[in-house]
């Protein structure tokens, strides 16, 4: 072909409508103006009524700052506004961080956080809230408020010591006079008051068919996670065995279609960091061990079965940073993550964007919430609703 009649034929390809990617977002806004207070770790949940509630925690730090509490806005269906920011949850004196939203199998509406007593994360205590009457503007109509005791026993201990034992060993970075790291923790395990302790939230729970609510939590003293379950609507909870790894923090979890449930992790241990994986056959009760998988990780995990069966995951898909947040989609549950788009992807390397939620709206819409900080300590929740299927 002749050189100019290449040229041109690579400029219509090039230009034409046809061949240009459509954007799979339909809406993307800040729930409320960009601020120096530090603003975290949202949580959103779609009510009867369509409309959304969203959480975040907000003062003037993280676990030293004792000014910081739970806030919430909401957003009418087919308006673009939030409300105005109201108050959630605000402990007395104590900071108050890692507020999770969801509704039970009958429809009432739970709050679930932590109160950093101490003014340390593995100190923290689990503490929830519960409202029938959640649909009219401003802060639900709270009718039970208590906290979440977890007593695990000795079999944790037990687990602990199997489980760190079925990994590759650690040799790694240790000194003859210094014990390694799997001994201090299982002896760790053994102590019945550190093991009932600094139970964290921060990603929704799944709920099965049958109504039970399998609740995420992770130890930043352990470091590595554990589920807080409940077969009464959230009356009452207790804890599973722990899912036990080196560093594997922060779980998502979904159910597979032949009954397994899958929790991919947030890496909080050797690099080079990754997100991990662990798996359960009896419905959450009992975890493998954590192992990593090759997607990169920093910060961020979350983990969504659409109503068509795909899987989508949101992450920090790097290994030195928050500064991109990614979202895949897989049609084989997990083994294969065959697209992905960037939610952020800040080429100065110098913004954060971390800690998603992720839903799906009756109309088949995926709703992502995320902590979007800026430059010049400049902090709001970004809110994103795209259509899955041109990603």
């Amino acid at each position: 072909m002749n050189l100019k009649y290449l040229s041109i034929f690579f400029f219509i390809i090039n230009s034409h409508p046809v061949f240009a990617q459509k954007s799979p977002i339909i809406h993307s806004s800040l729930v409320f103006p960009l601020q120096e207070k530090h603003v975290h770790a949202s949580s959103m949940v779609v009510l009867p009524d369509n409309n959304i509630l969203i959480v975040w925690f907000e003062g003037s730090g993280e676990r030293t700052a004792d000014d910081v509490r739970i806030m919430g806005s909401r957003l009418e269906k087919g308006k673009n506004q939030w409300e105005e920011p109201f108050l959630m949850a605000d402990t007395p004196n104590i900071p108050d961080c890692n507020p999770v939203l969801f509704l039970n199998a009958k429809n009432q509406l739970f709050l679930v956080w932590i109160a950093v007593q101490a003014n340390k994360w593995e100190q923290s205590i689990l503490r929830y809230k519960i409202s029938s009457n959640y649909q009219n503007p401003g802060q639900p109509v709270w009718e039970w408020q208590d906290n979440i005791l977890l007593k695990p026993k000795d079999s944790f201990a037990i687990e602990v010591e199997k489980k760190l034992k079925d990994l590759p060993e650690l040799t790694a970075g240790w000194a003859g006079y210094a014990p390694k790291y799997d001994e201090m923790i299982i002896q760790s395990s053994k102590d019945p008051v550190k093991r009932s302790f600094g139970w964290m939230t921060r990603i929704k729970p799944l709920i099965l068919e049958n109504g039970k609510i399998i609740l995420p939590l992770y130890s930043d003293g352990f470091n590595f996670s554990l589920m807080a379950i409940s077969e009464d609507h959230g009356q009452s909870w207790r804890p599973s065995s722990p899912l036990v790894g080196r560093g594997p923090i922060q779980p998502a979890i979904v159910q597979k279609k032949n009954g397994d449930i899958i929790a991919l992790l947030r890496d909080s241990g050797d690099e080079p960091s990754s997100v991990q994986k662990s798996e359960s056959q009896d419905q959450g009760e009992t975890w493998t061990a954590a192992t990593k998988t090759d997607i990169p990780n920093t910060a961020s995990v979350e983990l969504l079965v659409l109503k068509d069966g795909r899987w989508a995951f949101v992450g920090n898909d790097q290994t030195d940073g928050r500064y991109r947040l990614s979202l895949y989609i897989s049609d084989n549950e997990g083994k294969n993550w065959n697209n992905k788009y960037f939610l952020e992807n800040d080429e100065s390397l110098k913004k954060s964007y971390s800690y998603p939620c992720l839903i799906q709206s009756p109309d088949g819409n995926i709703h992502i919430s995320y902590s979007f900080h800026e430059e010049k300590m400049r902090k709001s929740i970004k809110y994103i609703v795209l259509n899955p299927d041109k990603i």
